[in-house]
């Protein structure tokens, strides 16, 4: 199992997820809360997850060589959208300002961030996954955790709105998920043994399990419990590693016959 790429994607979705939230409630009106806590948090889940995702690389000290093909390579694209990140992040948490052009700059480097993951984990070696899906999934991830971890900070005005934009996204997720693995079924015989991998993998299920479980406290609370971003988070761990742990690669079948 990937795990420094299941951590780093996470945690670093739920990051680009509270800045998201935060732009919204600005646009909402809804003022108050500590953003120096708040972007400390921001900061501190990016900055996990990049150290995280350095125990991917064969050799860590040497991870500046990601950025030697910005010109042609997604993943060099998507350490420097995740570095330029975590440093308006950084500056934000530390001046305790978390709006203008700081806010601004850090949404256009978290959604490259998103961008540039999805295209990374979209290569034509998945036929599954080589497509928009990862990035769809990624964005999912961003909204559910971003406004559950929101949630934390918001003045009580923004709750009933974080609520509802978690649990729209949740519904969402909900669909997409149990939609694509029935999907990839009828597709090539690569993409239905990745479908047949997803739907019999208990990582895949305790995802589906755990949304459900946070939109139902949702629909009764109609608030965010403290809690819930928690398992949210637990959750997207867990259908995280199904993503790169059950998807097939094109190079399963070599040397058997179709």
């Amino acid at each position: 199992m990937e795990l420094p790429l299941v951590l780093f994607t996470v945690l670093s979705q739920a990051a680009v997820g509270m800045v998201l939230m935060s732009a919204v409630r600005g646009f909402a009106g809804h003022h108050g809360g500590s953003a120096r806590n708040e972007w400390t948090l921001v900061a501190g889940l990016m900055g996990l997850g990049i150290v995280a995702s350095l125990f991917h690389l064969g050799h860590p000290l040497e991870a500046y060589r990601a950025l030697a093909h910005l010109e042609k390579a997604w993943l060099s694209r998507e350490v420097l959208a995740a570095g330029v990140f975590l440093a308006l992040a950084a500056v934000a948490a530390v001046a305790g300002i978390g709006k203008g052009a700081l806010l601004w700059g850090a949404i256009l480097a978290g959604l490259a961030t998103v961008l540039a993951s999805g295209m990374t984990y979209a290569p034509p070696a998945f036929p599954a996954l080589n497509n928009a899906l990862p990035t769809v999934f990624f964005l999912i991830s961003a909204v559910v955790l971003g406004a559950g971890f929101a949630s934390w900070f918001a003045a009580a005005g923004s709750q009933t709105l974080l609520a509802r934009i978690c649990a729209t996204a949740l519904v969402t997720g909900l669909v997409v998920r149990l939609a694509v693995p029935c999907v990839w079924l009828s597709g090539g015989e690569i993409m239905r043994q990745s479908g047949l991998a997803w739907l019999d993998s208990p990582l895949y299920w305790a995802n589906i399990a755990v949304m459900a479980a946070c939109l139902g406290v949702l629909w009764k609370n109609r608030t965010i419990p403290s809690w819930l971003p928690i398992l949210a988070l637990l959750g997207e761990l867990a259908g995280r590693a199904a993503f790169f742990a059950e998807t097939v690669h094109t190079a399963m079948n070599i040397g058997n016959p179709y």
